[in-house]
């Protein structure tokens, strides 16, 4: 199906696009196996700008991207959930998994947060020692001589 989508000011410009209602019902089909927005792209042949524009042009199509989104965050939830013992069944958990999946669930209790404070000699301003790049005076002097060796008049 191909229409036009207008712009701000109600006018058709350019070519028609090729948005079609029913890419709504195949992106929330792979959002559920757990695709990502460029995944999805790739599987339906959409490129990424249509796909952005169509998000702000088409409500349903935008309704479709958000619920493929929340379907695919659960995939890969329930995926962790599922695996976050080391032997199904068993007690052990794989701590790795664990960890990242609280933190990034609840980053409040469990991020790790670390801060840098960079401070010079007894609490004082860093002191920055400038260093001169002589590169650059070589090459002016150089084409400076190499200048004046041109002038007219002068011979080789």
């Amino acid at each position: 199906m191909t229409t036009k989508t207008p712009s701000k000011n109600g006018k058709f410009l350019g070519r028609p696009s090729k948005y079609d209602p029913a890419y709504c019902d195949a992106i929330m089909e792979l959002g559920k196996e757990g695709l990502s927005r460029w995944q999805i792209c790739s599987r339906l042949n959409i490129g990424l700008h249509n796909m952005i524009a169509w998000e702000g042009a088409h409500e349903d199509f935008r309704q479709a991207l958000d619920q493929a989104r929340l379907d695919a965050l659960s995939y890969w939830e329930d995926l962790a959930q599922d695996h976050i013992r080391e032997a199904p069944g068993g007690v052990k958990l794989n701590t790795g998994l664990w960890s990242r999946s609280m933190a990034a669930r609840f980053p409040e209790q469990y991020r790790e947060n670390s801060k840098l404070e960079v401070t010079g000699k007894n609490d004082g301003p860093v002191q920055v020692d400038v260093v001169h790049d002589f590169s650059q005076d070589l090459l002016d002097d150089l084409l400076a001589t190499r200048q004046a060796d041109a002038k007219p008049g002068k011979s080789k």
